[in-house]
């Protein structure tokens, strides 16, 4: 039952088609996490597909432009919805003095250099990295970004700026003023509510989890912090033991409306789904072992010599069970998609009617990807 109420609650237990309402489907989520790798859908463009087949990659982008959406950190670079915004003020403060205390942000300009920035913004509008010219002096190391880029980031995470709309998934930084609706942008709440809306919107979104797991879901609070609110919210909680894939059990957490959850569940489809590596239901490595039994990591930065699966290895989800790893690649400019490879789990029996759910999903994920050709050996 641990295992249908997590994939209920992060969208993935019933078929993935019908009316798409993308801003519902991101909020019922609370964030969709960016990011740039495109070995066949970007991140967040397979993380919305895989809740509704409907999606495709440009609408995220005319939602953000829409203003229903706007981008800040939650662990990565994130989307979400416009309505959060009060929220999130706190988040804003916490990354700035993150950002005060790392040593590796000290090539940034000053407030008088960051001003000069922030004016031509101003006068220019949107603008991106591009836009500017200053570089790395000294010897370059990984990561490393040239002051401007300092600098813009900074205001984007201290909330100065915000992402007025991505091209090629370039960043264009505006002044927040101009991106944030008024109505939202200038609510003032204190942190206690904020940090009581996150847990409790991080909670409803795990069905279930530990101090920790509700901590990491935005990493917009300290586990601290978290821990305070927990004491202080005890009567109003549901204390549970959840089972893990070996046996062992553990304490966690839920809202009270849990035992409604739960007597409602589904088993979820049996539909076989090909997960992007940043899913939500496998980001936290840890709560997918415990729950699941899968052992999984995504290797795009180990070296090739060292890899045990491949640089971008998707997992197999079936009903409640992670039933194996796929590489799959797309060719865009040949509209070919390719299953380089396949790894099945050890308990599981790879039938041919599993591989037939696999040719299945492989064709749908072309259709996102624009593909007319699918080759699956």
């Amino acid at each position: 039952m641990a295992r249908w109420l997590w994939i209920e609650s992060q969208g993935l237990s019933r078929t993935p088609t019908g009316p798409l309402d993308l801003a519902a489907l991101i909020r019922d989520l609370g964030f969709v996490q960016l990011d740039a790798i495109q070995v066949v859908s970007r991140a967040h463009h397979h993380i919305l597909w895989s809740r509704n087949q409907n999606y495709r990659e440009p609408m995220l982008g005319k939602l953000l432009e829409s203003r229903g959406v706007f981008e800040h950190f939650t662990h990565d670079a994130s989307i979400l919805p416009i309505d959060f915004l009060p929220m999130w003020q706190r988040q804003f403060r916490r990354r700035a003095a993150q950002i005060d205390n790392a040593s590796w942000w000290k090539g940034m300009p000053d407030a008088a250099g960051r001003a000069e920035i922030k004016a031509r913004i101003e006068r220019e509008g949107p603008l991106s990295t591009h836009d500017f010219d200053t570089r790395i002096k000294g010897q370059k190391r990984m990561w490393q970004r040239p002051p401007h880029k300092l600098a813009l980031d900074y205001m984007w995470y201290a909330g100065e700026l915000a992402t007025a709309h991505r091209r090629n998934f370039t960043k264009f930084y505006d002044l927040a003023e101009r991106v944030f609706p008024p109505d939202l942008h200038q609510v003032e709440l204190e942190d206690g509510k904020q940090i009581d809306w996150l847990c409790r919107a991080a909670l409803r979104r795990c069905g279930f989890a530990t101090a920790g797991e509700i901590q990491r879901f935005w990493d917009a609070m300290d586990l601290g912090e978290v821990h305070v609110w927990i004491d202080r919210n005890r009567h109003r909680l549901v204390s549970l033991e959840i089972e893990a894939a070996d046996g062992t059990v553990s304490k966690a957490w839920a809202e009270p409306e849990v035992e409604t959850r739960l007597a409602g569940l589904k088993k979820p489809t049996s539909r076989l789904r090909i997960l992007n590596p940043f899913d939500p239901l496998i980001r936290d490595r840890a709560r997918l072992k415990r729950l699941f039994g899968f052992d999984y990591r995504v290797e795009m930065f180990v070296p090739a010599a060292k890899r045990r699966w491949g640089y971008y290895v998707f997992p197999l989800l079936e009903g409640d069970r992670f039933i194996g790893r796929v590489e799959v690649r797309a060719d865009r400019n040949n509209g070919l998609i390719s299953n380089q490879k396949l790894w099945v789990e050890p308990d599981v029996t790879w039938s041919s009617a599993r591989d037939e759910k696999l040719s299945a999903e492989l064709w749908r994920l072309a259709r996102l990807t624009g593909a007319t050709e699918v080759k699956h050996p």
